[in-house]
């Protein structure tokens, strides 16, 4: 591990960039723009998980709604990471 981050350091430490992006759009992460975006996407990802995960059930009964809520929130989650790459309903100015 420590050799990996020493090697990362030599190949980036010269470069001045990270080895990463945030599709170019910092300064737009964080706004009140972009929390309403990263907000509807992530509700709208929920709302649709669950509807995937309950309808793998052949009867309402046979819901394991502990596996749609879990997997429901983690796809939320996943949602808002996702987000910080940037998002395209949040326009450059």
């Amino acid at each position: 591990m420590e050799i990996t981050l020493i090697a990362l350091f030599l190949y980036y430490g010269e470069r001045k960039t990270a080895p990463f992006s945030f599709g170019g759009n910092m300064d737009k992460i964080f706004t009140k723009e972009w929390f309403k975006a990263a907000l509807i996407r992530a509700i709208r990802t929920v709302a649709q998980t669950a509807i995937a995960s309950i309808g793998t059930a052949v009867v309402m009964s046979d819901v394991n709604w502990v596996a749609v809520v879990s997997a429901s929130i983690l796809a939320g989650i996943l949602s808002i990471l996702t987000s910080l790459a940037g998002l395209p309903e949040v326009k450059d100015e």
